[in-house]
């Protein structure tokens, strides 16, 4: 594989959820993602209720899987992190949104996300670190 092929392919970051709707409370109405596809389960065994939300044109998206008919319980690990770089502070109308819409603020387990940004809880228990860094990888 062409190590441009690794730089410049889309990436999916799959979870299961325990409730669609209050995931996109949090993901769309909260921090302000875009819903890029839905699909409802129509009770056949083995099809998954999708949402997937990000930003359109962006090389990533989140989605997010329940079976209505097996649902998965969500098994987040505090180093479980989605971290958005923003290059600055953290707006407070951000902070309120995220809270309004189902997200708890939480201290981070690595101390260097509460120095660097704000860590909050989704609605299924995984963790959304808003950082005041700029990404660099070097």
């Amino acid at each position: 594989m062409p190590a441009d092929a690794m730089a410049t392919a889309h990436l999916r970051i799959a979870r299961p959820s325990r409730d669609l709707e209050s995931a996109e409370r949090f993901w769309v109405s909260g921090l302000g993602l875009d819903v890029l596809y839905r699909h409802a389960a129509d009770g056949t065994p083995g099809v998954h209720s999708l949402l997937m939300v990000g930003r359109p044109g962006a090389a990533w998206h989140l989605e997010l899987v329940h079976d209505p008919a097996a649902p998965m319980e969500p098994r987040p690990t505090p180093e479980d992190l989605l971290v958005v770089y923003l290059g600055g502070p953290v707006p407070d109308s951000l902070v309120e949104r995220l809270e309004t819409h189902g997200g708890q603020r939480v201290p981070a387990h690595n101390p260097y996300w509460d120095t660097w940004g704000l860590t909050f809880q989704d609605p299924d228990g995984y963790l959304l670190v808003l950082s005041t860094r700029t990404w660099s990888n070097a």
